[in-house]
């Protein structure tokens, strides 16, 4: 398994791994979910993408309250 953390990569491979999340279809626009927002402090290098995760739980789980 490879290590994406900031400090083992560049800004130019987290935006390429974002990339590659992104599904082929459309399907995903429908549901308002801006995977670059989600994932903009990762690329900027300020979180781990663990931190981004756990910050958008929280932000849908008081979403769905």
């Amino acid at each position: 398994m490879q290590n994406y953390s900031i400090k083992n990569t560049t800004k130019e491979q987290r935006i390429e791994l974002i990339k590659s999340w992104q599904p082929e279809d459309e399907s995903f626009d429908d549901n308002d979910l801006d995977i670059w927002e989600i994932y903009r402090d990762y690329i900027d290098g300020k979180k781990e993408i663990a931190e981004c995760n756990a910050e958008f739980a929280k932000r849908t789980d008081y979403m769905a309250e």
